[in-house]
């Protein structure tokens, strides 16, 4: 068991629906992910062939970047896809800035990297059992 926690910036005004929701602010994304294989390394949402995946998000604060409304998310992948959480987002209308692949040009260079960073990861030590917290704040 590993649980992974992700810092993003997406465009667009994210806000989380009291109704969709859980006790704790997350909502779920749950759309299936193919290889686009004449387009590889993309990967597309594919209701018919697609590998089952989700991803739970949490809206965290409104940002502005080069005006355009932004919002920082933390983000929490449960299956583990290849650019699950770029196409999840991309998917849902809010891309990561600086996304070169899944993002539309405004979002693409709306930064001059990737806006998503690693920022936390929890598991238990394979030998002592130990359970071990990382953590790295971004740097945007």
């Amino acid at each position: 068991q590993v649980d992974k926690r992700y810092i993003a910036v997406v465009a667009g005004d994210l806000q989380a629906g009291p109704e969709t929701a859980d006790a704790q602010g997350w909502q779920l994304i749950d759309l299936p992910i193919a290889a686009d294989w004449e387009r590889r390394p993309l990967r597309v949402i594919n209701h018919e062939n697609g590998k089952s995946s989700q991803t739970l998000w949490q809206a965290l604060e409104q940002t502005g970047q080069q005006e355009m409304t932004c919002t920082r998310v933390l983000l929490s992948p449960l299956t583990g896809r290849t650019h699950q959480l770029r196409l999840h987002m991309a998917a849902s209308g809010h891309a990561i800035l600086g996304d070169a692949l899944y993002a539309d040009e405004t979002v693409a260079s709306a930064s001059p990297r990737l806006l998503l960073h690693a920022t936390a990861l929890e598991l238990v030590h394979p030998v002592t059992g130990t359970l071990l917290m990382l953590k790295s704040e971004p740097d945007f």
